[in-house]
């Protein structure tokens, strides 16, 4: 019995692999705007009493995941169910992460919001849960196996910021783009997006791209390292506020603080505290809060039998000093 398991988890990984080079969230044509569904669907359907959804985060040391998390938490207030939100103890335990994910599967959760610590680490779990769990990708890494994904675009948070830099930089200069995990889609996607769009203006010259792996400290050392070799540098893009803060204060420690150009991505607290003292230049808010309620709402649709696209995306928007105000009313 174990052998034959293993053998028809081993070939569900394989038909997930094989997928994954088809599936892109930000290409998928089966897509809807999150702020479409209630005039495309009707209002949110009450759902059964008693039901539970679980939401597998990333990590909770992050805080773009404790924003994510609650807003679950007022998806399911607001919506009549019970989420059942974790997360690892950090962003490369993907042991840990699959092992919640099959405790969720193992209780009988009609609904499992999983957010993957890489594109594969969670195929197990979705081809245990099968038929019995309605599975929901949750931005960030890509499951190709899970029947639907709520999140953003990533290809166009890269090009919110390169946009930007075209405008203001007519003339060139040296950018620096600090990754994130090597191999995870929304990493590939922003930096893709960015690069694609940047190279309209050869003037402005993308001197190095460096994973930095979602780290503060990596992003930290990666900056002070480029910023030796490229004194004159005019801009990071960063794939994370995480690593965004770790690069301002590289650019601090440098004396480069309103010459060289830093920007982040997820809209965190601390990247908005950030930018209003004149630290970090702008972050590509991804409102994660948000997204968490929407993924519950979408959770709750599909419980209730409806057919809606495979992918809602959810908005975003570059931030900036003289946008802050107008953007920090979703925080609340």
């Amino acid at each position: 019995m174990k052998i034959t398991a293993t053998l028809c988890t081993l070939t569900a990984l394989l038909a997930s692999l094989a997928t994954a080079q088809t599936f892109s969230p930000d290409t998928e044509k089966s897509r809807i705007e999150s702020s479409q569904l209630t005039a495309k669907f009707g209002p949110v359907p009450k759902p059964t009493i008693g039901v539970q959804v679980g939401g597998v985060m990333k990590a909770l040391s992050n805080e773009y995941w404790q924003l994510l998390r609650s807003g679950y938490l007022k998806g399911a207030t607001k919506y009549g169910v019970k989420v059942d939100a974790q997360a690892p103890s950090n962003e490369s335990d993907q042991i840990g992460q699959l092992s919640m994910m099959n405790t969720m599967i193992g209780k009988g959760y009609k609904a499992l919001l999983v957010s993957p610590q890489s594109d594969v680490n969670l195929l197990p779990g979705i081809a245990r849960a099968g038929k019995n769990s309605l599975v929901i990708n949750v931005n960030d890494a890509v499951a190709p196996t899970a029947q639907h994904f709520v999140g953003n675009i990533q290809y166009d948070n890269g090009v919110s910021v390169a946009q930007y830099l075209l405008k203001t930089f007519p003339k060139g200069g040296q950018v620096a783009v600090i990754e994130g995990q090597a191999g995870v889609y929304a990493a590939k996607q922003r930096t893709l997006g960015f690069k694609t769009t940047l190279a309209k203006n050869p003037a402005l010259k993308i001197v190095a791209s460096v994973p930095a792996d979602w780290d503060r400290q990596k992003a930290f050392t990666t900056a002070r390292d480029l910023l030796r070799r490229y004194p004159n540098l005019t801009a990071f893009y960063c794939n994370n506020d995480t690593m965004a803060l770790g690069v301002v204060e590289a650019v601090k420690a440098s004396g480069r603080l309103g010459k060289t150009l830093v920007f982040g991505t997820d809209g965190i607290n601390a990247a908005y505290d950030s930018i209003k003292k004149g630290e970090l230049t702008g972050t590509v808010d991804s409102f994660p809060s948000l997204t968490g309620e929407v993924a519950v709402e979408v959770a709750v649709r599909l419980l209730a039998g409806q057919k809606l696209p495979r992918v809602v995306a959810t908005p975003q928007a570059l931030v900036m000093k003289n946008t802050v105000a107008k953007y920090e009313q979703f925080k609340k």
